[in-house]
């Protein structure tokens, strides 16, 4: 891991090799303990602005790109496990660095693998997952999503595969939407979405182990919106009757895009859980 980016200066992106030998980079922001975020299924690091701005004063912040996302390597075959290992990586490389463990903050898919990578590493002190994707989420994506998202990228519209997977996959309101369009990250979600399709066709099953899970006694909070659609709450289910040490705290008029719209509440709800005792 390079050497730490003295506070105020001009951010860099750091690089560790994951366990497949893949290129992993993140970038380090803030003052004090630890975090790593991981985001979901599009976008990169930049992603975060919104929710950084309220932790930075209060945590060291790690923001990784996943793997075929920004400064991150990739590799020709996809595998879930192998983001599993990525996050593990950067979570063993920030604690060697820091001599401390570290928190993680993982939303949506991110949130899935944050939860395999605490079945590889002992370096985690507290998970906080937002909505992560279980079996019911998959059972409700419409049929020939991948396909038509494949279509849209093939004819070169990115921007109507994103508008896809949020509106019909992910059941977005207009509101929800245009919140996302407008944010600095819109770009980088239009420049991943072709990595979307792969992540679709693995079986739910691939995405979270029950009994891997159980192993976890880590702190865990999972956070679920309340305006979120039904299927996002019931896959918060499997995960709390699994993991031996979680709790489930709703976010009054949120849905799945917290993070984006209601950053400070967000914000509150991870530093309170990571400074109890």
């Amino acid at each position: 891991m390079a050497n730490a980016t003295p506070p105020d200066t001009e951010k860099e992106m750091e690089l560790i090799t994951s366990a497949d030998s893949t290129e992993i980079a993140f970038e380090q922001t803030g003052n004090g303990p630890p975090l790593l975020l991981v985001h979901g299924g599009l976008g990169d690091h930049t992603r975060w602005g919104p929710l950084t701005s309220h932790l930075e004063s209060h945590v060291t912040v790690y923001a990784m790109d996943r793997r075929g996302r920004g400064a991150s390597g990739d590799t020709p075959e996809y595998a879930v496990e192998r983001e599993f290992e990525d996050v593990a990586a950067v979570v063993d490389a920030v604690a060697d660095a820091s001599d401390s463990t570290v928190d993680v903050y993982g939303v949506s898919s991110g949130a899935n693998f944050a939860i395999g990578a605490a079945a590889l590493t002992s370096n985690i002190g507290r998970l906080m997952l937002y909505e992560p994707g279980i079996d019911s989420g998959m059972k409700v994506l419409p049929d020939g999503l991948p396909e038509q998202m494949d279509e849209l990228l093939d004819a070169g519209k990115r921007e109507e595969a994103v508008e896809l997977l949020f509106s019909e996959g992910l059941q977005m309101t207009d509101e929800e939407l245009s919140a996302y369009r407008d944010d600095p990250s819109w770009p980088s979600r239009v420049d991943t979405v072709h990595t979307l399709p792969r992540e679709l066709r693995i079986p739910p099953e691939r995405y979270f182990d029950p009994e891997q899970a159980a192993a976890i006694s880590i702190p865990t909070l999972l956070l679920v919106g309340e305006e979120s659609p039904a299927h996002l709450k019931e896959d918060t289910e499997p995960v709390i009757e699994a993991l031996s040490d979680a709790r489930i705290e709703m976010l009054h008029g949120q849905a799945h895009s917290a993070d984006i719209v209601a950053p400070e509440l967000v914000a509150e709800k991870i530093l309170a859980f990571r400074n109890e005792t």
